[in-house]
């Protein structure tokens, strides 16, 4: 008896001391903050919160808009930022890892309701971070570790953090209270992030089928539905329900979110394995529940264009991630539980592999072993050095890239560096940016533009406006840009 216990914290404590060094990394990468991708934004959106709570208007264009990015977490880092005057990238910072302290906890909330074996939780983290694909993936809601290195300032971790703990609270519900509480938690995901809120709808309804709810089950979770609606109605940042009708608009960036299935997720197959398992065993499984229920809005996206629906895809790949865990942790028979802990152990290790390039946001590119160098993506250099002439408010003109980053040191851009549904001269702020910089185009348009949106300043790259009329070169920057003032 002995010995069988002492193999049994032996098997726990294998995967903790495996999940403690990922942590220490995620851990430093938030220290070094690397940006890519979605970073400008949010910390535009922050900036904007910290000099005005109650009308911070659109956070990347000079423009009186509400905006989906002014959620309850960012309005929460607002007040951090406005209280405390620490710049906002410390404020992301802090998020950040409140954030991740969330979503380890929720996760670990969760998977101790479905099993009772200590190792069951560490091994369920290392399978959502490390069993995905080999080829490089990154986007936010995806909680694969080079994805996760990239995005873990964004609100869609924290948003998932919480959808753990909304499905462990779903599992065991405890009165009137219990029910409304998970409404109000509900609403507030999808606030933070709608597809992750998408994602922790279909979660949650797979825990309410799994758990048989009689009626006043069914009716205490109606009675939750109805208080998380009238929060998101009630939220006065921006129209949650006006979101329905931006899908169309969104589907051209998703597109790609369908290609390359099997490059980026081979290994989960191990995960759908175990899930097939769970089903014969018993059927309306909650995990099985939701690997279908997600797995129905992928494929439906997919079948009719609606590519924005592929966001929906971590619903599919985290109920096999925790499968597989579930299944080397807890089945009946020693031999059965090694035969999957092998297969297990070998998965994770290639995922690992595939992901090793999320090194070089903690130690560089430099330092990193050839064979490893190639798996790093460089991030973004950032546009502090125009920082000491640009000041907050001031207008900017810039291309499209620029404008995903220009925003976070307080400037607005003239066109949105994102699609902007809330903003109706979008359109005509793409089509003005484009003309600006088209080769040839007349002085006398380019100061018509200048006048119509107030720029004051120019960020370019490379020798196109070198000379031009009414721009005085104020600074060089990385990369070959350079940064012009507007005169006269």
């Amino acid at each position: 008896m002995t010995g069988r216990l002492r193999t049994t914290r032996v098997a726990a404590l294998v995967p903790l001391l495996l999940l403690l060094p990922l942590l220490l990394l995620l851990f430093l990468v938030v220290v070094r903050l690397p940006w890519a991708g979605d970073l400008g934004i949010h910390a535009a959106t922050v900036e904007r919160l910290r000099h005005s709570l109650l009308d911070p208007g659109n956070p990347l264009v000079d423009a009186d808009t509400p905006s989906p990015y002014y959620s309850p977490w960012t309005v929460l880092l607002g007040c951090v930022a406005r209280a405390t005057g620490l710049s906002v990238f410390v404020v992301l910072r802090i998020g950040a890892l409140a954030a991740l302290g969330l979503l380890v906890t929720g996760v670990w909330r969760y998977i101790r309701v479905l099993s009772a074996r200590p190792a069951a939780p560490p091994l369920a983290l290392l399978c959502l971070v490390l069993l995905w694909g080999t080829a490089e993936f990154s986007w936010s809601g995806f909680l694969g570790l080079h994805s996760l290195a990239l995005t873990v300032a964004y609100p869609s971790v924290l948003a998932l953090g919480l959808a753990f703990h909304l499905w462990a609270w779903l599992a065991r519900p405890a009165g009137w209270a219990a029910w409304l509480g998970c409404g109000v938690l509900w609403a507030v995901i999808l606030l933070v992030h709608q597809f992750s809120g998408v994602v922790a709808s279909l979660g949650a309804l797979a825990v309410v089928i799994a758990a048989r709810a009689g009626r006043s089950g069914w009716g205490r979770f109606g009675a939750g539905l109805v208080l998380g609606a009238v929060v998101l109605w009630a939220w006065p940042y921006y129209d949650f329900f006006a979101l329905l009708g931006a899908g169309d608009g969104m589907d051209a960036v998703h597109r790609s979110l369908y290609r390359d299935l099997l490059g980026r997720y081979w290994l989960v197959l191990v995960g759908v394995a175990a899930l097939e398992v769970r089903r014969r065993r018993e059927g309306r499984d909650a995990l099985v529940l939701f690997f279908v229920l997600g797995a129905v809005v992928f494929v439906a996206g997919g079948v009719s264009g609606h590519w924005s629906w592929g966001r929906v895809l971590p619903a599919v790949l985290i109920p096999a991630q925790l499968a597989v865990a579930l299944e080397a942790a807890e089945s009946g028979r020693r031999v059965v539980r090694a035969g999957w802990a092998c297969v297990l152990g070998a998965a994770l290790v290639v995922g690992a592999w595939g992901q090793a390039g999320v090194l070089g946001y903690v130690v560089g590119r430099g330092a990193l072993p050839g064979v490893v160098e190639g798996k790093y993506r460089e991030p973004w250099t950032g546009y502090h050095w125009i920082t000491p002439w640009v000041g907050y408010g001031d207008v900017v003109m810039a291309r499209e890239s620029p404008s995903r980053q220009i925003p976070a040191y307080g400037a607005y851009t003239v066109a949105p560096g994102y699609p902007d549904f809330f903003l109706p001269d979008e359109g005509a702020r793409v089509a003005a940016s484009r003309t600006y910089f088209a080769e040839g185009v007349a002085g006398s348009v380019r100061r018509g533009i200048v006048r119509e949106y107030g720029v004051r300043w120019v960020v370019d790259r490379g020798e196109a406006l070198w000379g031009a009329e009414g721009l005085r070169e104020v600074a060089r920057g990385p990369g070959g840009e350079v940064l012009y003032a507007v005169v006269g």
